[in-house]
């Protein structure tokens, strides 16, 4: 997977069958994740830090989930850590990039 400069991902476990993939990633601080899909649904639970979703600002133990469909931008002002299982085909993001 291709990650933007200063965003770091562990992969804990993997198992190729179910498509399950259990993840630990660090975002720097200030970056911005733009709108995005990708073949997979996910689940993240927030560790340490602040990630902003849709207007709302979530801290350690809060609870985000996104299916196939688009969704994000997510901010992360002062950085990041976040527990993530992703199931599905392929986590690699994919954006619109028009712009729209």
């Amino acid at each position: 997977m291709d990650l933007p400069t200063g965003v770091k991902l562990k992969v804990l476990f993997e198992d190729p069958e179910s498509g399950r993939r259990d993840l630990l990633v660090k975002f720097p601080p200030g970056y911005t994740e733009p709108a995005h899909t990708h073949e997979s649904s996910h689940s993240l639970v927030v560790l340490e830090g602040k990630m902003c979703v849709a207007g709302k600002e979530l801290g350690p133990g809060d609870y985000v989930y996104a299916s196939g469909r688009e969704h994000g931008p997510y901010h992360y002002p002062v950085g990041c850590t976040v527990f993530g299982v992703s199931i599905g085909r392929s986590i690699q993001h994919k954006y619109d990039k028009t712009g729209n």
